[in-house]
């Protein structure tokens, strides 16, 4: 990464780790990652499988928490928020950084009360009100025009893309800081897929999005910066098109160009 984007990023960053090592009992899975997230940017994650990609997306908001055996060194910072202090509500802070899963997982009620779940929960919105948060949700995922005639159905009856996008509306009806994504297209069609992607691209400058993906295509499509980890460790992060098309570190090379992974 040249200087001058190390300088841009830091200027703007939006969640910062800070020499972020993990273990789980005596497995070391992330090892002093140091890593900038811009603030209204998209960031894909890659490297082969168990490089540490879901266990560094997972961190940012605490979702490992009570796994055996986890201990963890160094500091994740949202704005200038660490994460980790003692005094920081879990709950409140997945508020503020929504996650959405490799799968699918609607909630078994109808489209409405799965989106409006979550602002109902911590007190955003009440009564008539819950309806235009949902429809605003629905709107941000591109899900609304298809769904409207439907709210009270249940969720389980739209297609699988369709639910995917319903749970990132259901993140983004808790008007969130930050969207982690964990390969939210693998289990979609091509079509879907796109769709997926077109949405990413639109949220792209209102939130800041970090996705962990397997499909190079797929990162060199939707995101602004590409940080490449392996071995638990971060070797390289750089703009995405220059990472691709440049990579600084030979085993960065040898990854995007299939020589592993």
């Amino acid at each position: 990464m040249t200087d001058a984007i190390r300088r841009d990023q830091r200027a703007d960053a939006h969640v910062r780790l800070e020499a972020w090592s993990v273990w789980f009992a005596t497995t070391q899975a992330l090892h002093g990652v140091s890593l900038d997230l811009a603030r209204g940017a998209v960031t894909a994650l890659i490297g082969p499988s168990g490089c540490g990609k879901s266990t560094l997306l997972r961190s940012i908001n605490r979702l490992d928490d009570g796994q055996a055996g986890l201990r963890v060194e160094g500091r994740i910072l949202l704005d200038e928020l660490d994460v980790r202090d003692s005094t920081v509500d879990p709950a409140s802070l997945r508020r503020r950084v929504g996650m959405v899963f490799q799968r699918s997982n609607p909630f078994r009620r109808s489209i409405l009360e799965n989106v409006v779940y979550g602002p109902r929960l911590h007190g955003l919105a009440s009564g008539d009100a819950l309806e235009a948060v949902a429809e605003r949700a629905l709107r941000r995922a591109a899900l609304w025009e298809e769904v409207k005639d439907r709210l009270a159905e249940p969720a389980t009856r739209l297609s699988g893309g369709q639910q995917q996008r319903l749970c990132i509306a259901r993140a983004l009806a808790n008007d969130p800081d930050v969207l982690l994504l964990d390969e939210p297209a693998s289990a979609l069609d091509p079509g879907a897929t796109q769709r997926i992607e077109e949405l990413l691209y639109d949220l792209r400058g209102d939130v800041t999005i970090v996705i962990v993906t397997h499909n190079l295509q797929q990162a060199a499509r939707v995101s602004d910066h590409t940080a490449f980890l392996l071995d638990g460790r971060l070797v390289e992060v750089d703009a995405t098109r220059r990472l691709f098309t440049s990579p600084r570190d030979p085993r960065t090379e040898a990854y995007i160009t299939g020589r592993f992974g």
